[in-house]
């Protein structure tokens, strides 16, 4: 198995699944669950530019730099998208982002459930030394789901990228390197199995 070979991810709460085409309706759908697209910090596509993007993730896939994911929930419905992007195949480095879920899903085990999946992949089959995230620096919930996950905090990339609007953003990058993953692994999994009335961040 290669680095960027598709592959799809299942476990009790999500399902992950090689980003298709034919995804482009359920995730219009999806995405119209609390008019994602309308939150200034963050890149979400409007319904009327789904198929746009997952052009765009398709293209980087054939360059080799992202893996792009539909995201399906316990019912089976798409509610939304993940990918491994900035790949490093040389140095086994990935990150974990360009994620979003539909209103309904978040706060639920759902986001828990696909980033236990992600990391498993991982840093287990794809043999990475870190797994890094990258968040707007006021993406509040973004921030306190992934330090939930036992990632730590990097540091803050500041004016490190220009928005549509003009805007400059900082970005606070985290990670988990593979010495951690073992403690990680049984935090997520006692957060899904063991607490399963517990809500995260989405």
């Amino acid at each position: 198995m290669t680095w960027l070979d598709p592959v799809a991810l299942a476990g009790p709460h999500a399902r992950l699944e090689p980003l298709s085409h034919a995804h482009r309706d359920g995730l219009a759908e999806a995405v119209r669950d609390g008019e994602l697209w309308r939150l200034w910090y963050t890149s979400i596509p409007a319904p009327d530019r789904m198929a746009a993007e997952i052009d765009r993730r398709l293209g980087l896939q054939e360059a080799g730099t992202m893996l792009p994911f539909t995201v399906f929930d316990a019912d089976g419905r798409i509610a939304g998208m993940t990918t491994y992007m900035n790949v490093d195949a040389g140095n086994r480095r990935v990150e974990i982002g360009s994620t979003w879920y539909a209103k309904r899903a978040q706060r639920t085990p759902l986001n828990t459930q696909c980033k236990l999946l992600l990391l498993t992949h991982a840093f287990e089959a794809l043999g990475c030394i870190a797994v890094e995230f990258r968040t707007h620096v006021f993406n509040h919930q973004s921030r306190r789901g992934i330090e939930r996950l036992g990632a730590k905090q990097d540091g803050i990339l500041r004016s490190h990228q220009i928005g549509p609007d003009g805007a400059l953003r900082d970005t606070v990058v985290f990670s988990i390197v593979a010495a951690e993953w073992r403690t990680v692994k049984a935090h997520l999994t006692f957060q899904l199995f063991e607490r399963p009335r517990e809500r995260d961040g989405g």
